[in-house]
C-alpha cells in the first residue's frame, strides 16, 4: 500500500495499464512533456515514449474523433481534455461516433475508449475551467459516464473502464485531486462499473451524491447525527447507467430522499433519480423527494462562487427539510 492523492492513484492506473497492454495510448493537450496541466500523467511520456504518450493540437473535435479510428484499428486510446469545459468542440464526435460505432457496424467495431477530463469548480477558476455536466452525457445512449470520490476509487475505477471495452466518459473531480490523501495498492485491481456504493448506512434519510461532493456530504451529516438523525450516504461512482437497486433500497428503508451534486438542477442527475425513486420506491415514501443541484447558471466567477457551491452548512439545511416534513 502507498499513501496517494488522486493525481497520483490515476497516474498509477495509467502507468500500469501502459505497462500491461502494448496497444494502450494517452493523449491530449499537455499530457506528453509537461504531464497535463494537472501534472496527472507527469512521467508516463518519458518512460513509455512518444509513440504512446503525446500531445496534440488545441483542436479536442480532432483529439476525440482521431481516437474513434484508433479504436476501430484495435488500439485502446485514452484521451485528456484539458478542463471538461473545453470538450464541446468534442461533443459531436462523441454523439455521432464514439457513441454510435458498435450499433452502426452491428457489433463489428466496438469503441473501446476513455475520455478523461477534470470536472467541477469550487476552485476559483473562470466558467469553462468549473462546470459540472454530467447530465449532458448521461443522456447519450451508449456512453458510461463515471465519477469516483476518492484515490482508491479513481484508480480502480479507470482500470475497469479501460478494460471495459466500449466508450467511458471519466470525469475528474479536480477540487479533490490533492486535498484527499488514502493509502492505494500499488497492483492493479478493479471496482466495478454500473455499480453504486454504501458509504455510510442510516435509518431517517438517504443521500445519494459523488464526485467531490462526498466529503461535503459526510461532513453536514455529523452535523446531522448531533441532532439525533441517522444519515445513509450513497456515493453513485457510475453516474449512467444508474445503479437503480441500491437506491431504491436504501429509499425503501429510510423512507426518505436527498440527491446533491453542483450540475444545473433542470433535467439534470437529480430530476432522473426523483423520478427513479418515484417510480420503484413511492409507496415507501414518508415525504417528497428532494435534490439539492447547481443553479441553472453557468458557473460565477471567483468572487461569487462561494454562493454557487454547496457547503455542509446547505447540505445539512436541506437534510433538515426532508426530515422535518
Amino acid at each position: 500500500m502507498s499513501v496517494m492523492t488522486m493525481v497520483q492513484s490515476i497516474n498509477n492506473a495509467l502507468d500500469i495499464a501502459l505497462a500491461e497492454s502494448q496497444d494502450l495510448v494517452v493523449y491530449g493537450e499537455d499530457v506528453g512533456v509537461e504531464g497535463g496541466v494537472f501534472r496527472v500523467t507527469q512521467g508516463l511520456q518519458k518512460k513509455y515514449g512518444e509513440e504512446r504518450v503525446f500531445d496534440t493540437p488545441l483542436a479536442e473535435s480532432a483529439i476525440v474523433g482521431a481516437g474513434v479510428g484508433m479504436a476501430a484499428a484495435g488500439l485502446k486510446p485514452i484521451v485528456e481534455i484539458q478542463f471538461s469545459g473545453f470538450v464541446y468542440p468534442a461533443f459531436n464526435q462523441i454523439v455521432s461516433h464514439v457513441s454510435r460505432l458498435r450499433n452502426r457496424s452491428r457489433g463489428k467495431y466496438t469503441v473501446p475508449m476513455v475520455i478523461r477530463m477534470p470536472y467541477g469548480g469550487n476552485i476559483r477558476a473562470l466558467e469553462h475551467h468549473s462546470e459540472s455536466m454530467e447530465a449532458l452525457f448521461s443522456h447519450i445512449p451508449g456512453m458510461t459516464v463515471v465519477i469516483p470520490s476518492t484515490p482508491y476509487d479513481a484508480k480502480g475505477l479507470l482500470l475497469s473502464a479501460i478494460e471495459y471495452g466500449d466508450p467511458v466518459i471519466f470525469m475528474e473531480p479536480k477540487r479533490i485531486y490533492r486535498a484527499i490523501k488514502q493509502e492505494v495498492p500499488e497492483e492493479k485491481y478493479t471496482i466495478p462499473l454500473r455499480k453504486a456504493k454504501v458509504i455510510q448506512t442510516g435509518d431517517h434519510l438517504t443521500v445519494v451524491t459523488y464526485g467531490a461532493l462526498v466529503r461535503e456530504v459526510l461532513r453536514a451529516a455529523m452535523k446531522a447525527k448531533e441532532k439525533g438523525y441517522s444519515i445513509e450516504i450513497i456515493d453513485l461512482r457510475t453516474i449512467s447507467p444508474l445503479d437503480r437497486d441500491t437506491v431504491v433500497d436504501s429509499v425503501k428503508k429510510t423512507g426518505r430522499f436527498l440527491l446533491v451534486n453542483e450540475g444545473p438542477s433542470s433535467f439534470g442527475v437529480g430530476a432522473e433519480l426523483m423520478a427513479v425513486v418515484i417510480e420503484d420506491a413511492f409507496l415507501h415514501l414518508e415525504a417528497p423527494p428532494s435534490r439539492l443541484s447547481g443553479y441553472d447558471t453557468v458557473p460565477p466567477l471567483p468572487k461569487g462562487e462561494h454562493h454557487y457551491f454547496h457547503g455542509p452548512e446547505r447540505i445539512f439545511y436541506e437534510m433538515e427539510k426532508v426530515l422535518k416534513f
